[in-house]
């Protein structure tokens, strides 16, 4: 390994040590991006870095997210204020008691929700954390289950944000939409964790790890969330006291909308999000919830809660940007070439697609570099494409399921006030067991194959 290689791995190193020993994210990510930015500019360090920020701050896919959080955000406080998400809550309980029906309409919920795992995440989490703390279901659960479902189907639904972007991808190589679906059944991680959570929600498999312990606490008396006093809360948007509850349709029909439109547009969530907030606004306004000045005061505000994330958010994708430059993406996914057997080739892409997505965060660039990789190398070894494009897409998912600052991530951290440690803590055991277990499914697909 050679100085550039080691040099290209600071940046990372810093961050999850980092994270590790202080349980601080938002300080760690900065601090791992100012020093991509020395290893990058040197003495001229400074001016670097701030023009990071404005490559960051002029990045569309930064841009998009900006937009639904900022969206989500109102659209989310208008849910509380307006009664309608207790309405949905009161709603869910009457057919959903217990310790586990909860959690299966939670996984429900995900597979209406395929087509965005921002969408997933955000919807999910919040329709549904009142509902699982009044059964007794500790917040790890439901952030574990919302974390990982958002990803697994968005994968396996071929109708979703990351399906049209990766036949876009494929289609440059020569394969097209019949060689993802061909592909759909290769893709062991994200099959197995379905199964995984469907599973655990019916108590068919027993709690591990931290899922145990927070299991434990809960039966013991303790609380069904419990607040981390080592690290502040990046984002905080708590049920309103003193809020009666609405009709569930107040709920249901923007956010039905909100899927119709993302559907009709292209898988584009922005228009479904801004055709949702129009109709909360008809509804609301017309059924006399509120006036317009209250709905513009209670948008603001919940715009205004997602603006600690946006930022850190923003140095995530610095981060990501500076790992790029130094190489690290080429580094480790360059280190499958021509000389791995080709009945190795299958498992050797997923770990190092998995590795690579976990330590840089970048699942979209991940997907952007490894295709035109390993797709055509596939095609010189006589490997039949959708298979390698299953594990692509399988580790992809482990690598977005296991890395503590992916959007998804944040975005699940901020619904359920549970931290970014504690999500990848509940996760860990059981995205480890199925990712060994996809990587076994892979070596005896290279083999017979």
């Amino acid at each position: 390994m050679n100085f550039d290689t080691l040099i290209a791995f600071i940046p990372l190193t810093v961050l999850i040590a980092g994270a590790l020993l202080t349980k601080r994210i938002a300080e760690m990510m900065i601090l791992a991006s100012f020093t991509g930015a020395v290893l990058l500019y040197g003495r001229d360090f400074f001016s670097g870095y701030i023009d990071m920020i404005y490559k960051t701050l002029s990045n569309e896919s930064y841009q998009f997210v900006l937009i639904i959080l900022i969206g989500f955000g109102g659209m989310i406080k208008l849910f509380q204020e307006s009664g309608a998400l207790l309405g949905f809550g009161e709603l869910v309980h009457r057919f959903a008691r217990g310790p586990k029906k909860p959690l299966l309409v939670g996984w429900l919920l995900a597979v209406l929700m395929f087509v965005d795992d921002y969408l997933s995440t955000l919807a999910v989490s919040f329709s549904l954390k009142e509902v699982t703390d009044r059964n007794g279901i500790p917040r790890e659960h439901l952030a574990f289950q919302s974390n990982t479902l958002a990803a697994c189907f968005c994968v396996m639904i071929p109708f979703s944000s990351w399906t049209a972007f990766n036949v876009g991808l494929i289609t440059e190589q020569g394969l097209t939409y019949s060689d993802y679906i061909a592909a759909l059944p290769f893709m062991f991680y994200p099959l197995l964790m379905i199964a995984v959570n469907l599973l655990l929600d019916a108590g068919l498999l027993p709690k591990a790890g931290l899922l145990r312990s927070s299991y434990k606490r809960v039966v013991a008396g303790g609380p069904v969330y419990e607040a981390e006093n080592t690290d502040s809360s990046i984002v905080s948007i708590e049920m309103p006291e003193n809020t009666r509850p609405a009709s569930a349709l107040y709920a249901l029909l923007p956010i039905a909308v909100l899927v119709a439109f993302v559907l009709i547009y292209d898988n584009d969530l922005v228009h479904g999000m801004l055709a949702a907030l129009a109709v909360q606004a008809v509804m609301y306004l017309g059924g006399r919830l509120m006036s317009l000045a209250d709905f513009m005061r209670f948008f603001f505000a919940g715009a205004k809660s997602m603006v600690s994330l946006a930022i850190v958010i923003c140095f995530a994708f610095m981060l990501s940007a500076a790992n790029e430059a130094l190489g690290l993406f080429e580094i480790v996914i360059g280190g499958v070439g021509s000389t791995v057997p080709a009945s190795l080739l299958p498992v050797m892409v997923f770990i190092v697609v998995a590795f690579t997505t976990f330590a840089t965060s970048g699942y979209w660039m991940v997907q952007i570099i490894s295709i035109p990789i390993f797709i055509p190398l596939a095609f010189s070894m006589g490997i039949e494409p959708p298979l390698i494009l299953a594990a692509i897409m399988s580790g992809v998912t482990v690598g977005c399921n296991l890395c503590f600052y992916t959007d998804p991530v944040f975005m699940t951290a901020a619904s359920t006030g549970v931290s970014n440690l504690k999500i990848i803590g509940a996760t860990l055991p059981y995205a480890l067991c199925a990712a060994l277990l996809s990587a076994l499914l892979y070596l005896l697909a290279g083999i017979i194959m």
